[in-house]
């Protein structure tokens, strides 16, 4: 037997627990953990006593190169697999993007239509507030054409009192008696 075989096959042996009072099970030196002591375990067994026989190379060639060719096709469909999957990956990580893109697009339009919206609204307030301003400019245009009329009209009705007062004096002036002057 060979020497890695040997430690595979008591790895296999030990670990299966039907058989775990066949094994050699010493308790744990202290700081060493399970799998410190399996390893060494491993490596004690896996050095070749004097007594077994050298694999030669030509046999060590023949076993890797079955190694290899049996599990070498499921390693390659697994890498393939592997691939594919990451290449989904990256095109479903794009599509996301894509999508947040257009989510945040979206959210940017209804900002834009709240914004149009709004606009409108103070559209349609700066419009009334414009006819409002009119209507007083003409209220207030009116009002001074009236007041402006009014003036005149009691400036033109003090003038005439002012003009009827001096005809009154100067009536009563006349009318008052004279005085003759003797000579």
């Amino acid at each position: 037997m060979k020497p890695l075989r040997l430690a595979l096959i008591l790895e296999t042996h030990c670990g299966d627990s039907s058989h775990m009072e066949e094994c050699d099970t010493e308790p744990l030196p202290e700081g060493e953990t399970p799998q410190n002591q399996e390893l060494n375990m491993v490596i004690r067994e896996s050095t070749p006593p004097e007594d077994i026989a050298f694999i030669s190379d030509q046999t060590v060639e023949k076993l890797t190169h079955g190694l290899i060719a049996h599990y070498l096709p499921d390693l390659q469909d697994s890498k393939q697999a592997l691939q594919e999957l990451t290449q989904n990956q990256v095109i479903l990580l794009d599509t996301l993007d894509q999508e947040i893109t257009k989510f945040k697009d979206c959210n940017s339009l209804l900002d834009l239509n709240s914004l149009f919206t709004e606009a409108k609204i103070y559209h349609t307030k700066l419009v009334n507030i414009r006819k409002e301003m009119m209507i007083l400019h003409d209220k207030t245009s009116k009002l001074k054409k009236r007041a402006l009329k009014l003036q005149q009209q009691r400036q033109k009705e003090a003038l005439e009192k002012e003009q009827q007062r001096e005809k009154e004096l100067e009536r009563e002036r006349l009318l008052i008696a004279k005085p003759a002057k003797r000579t």
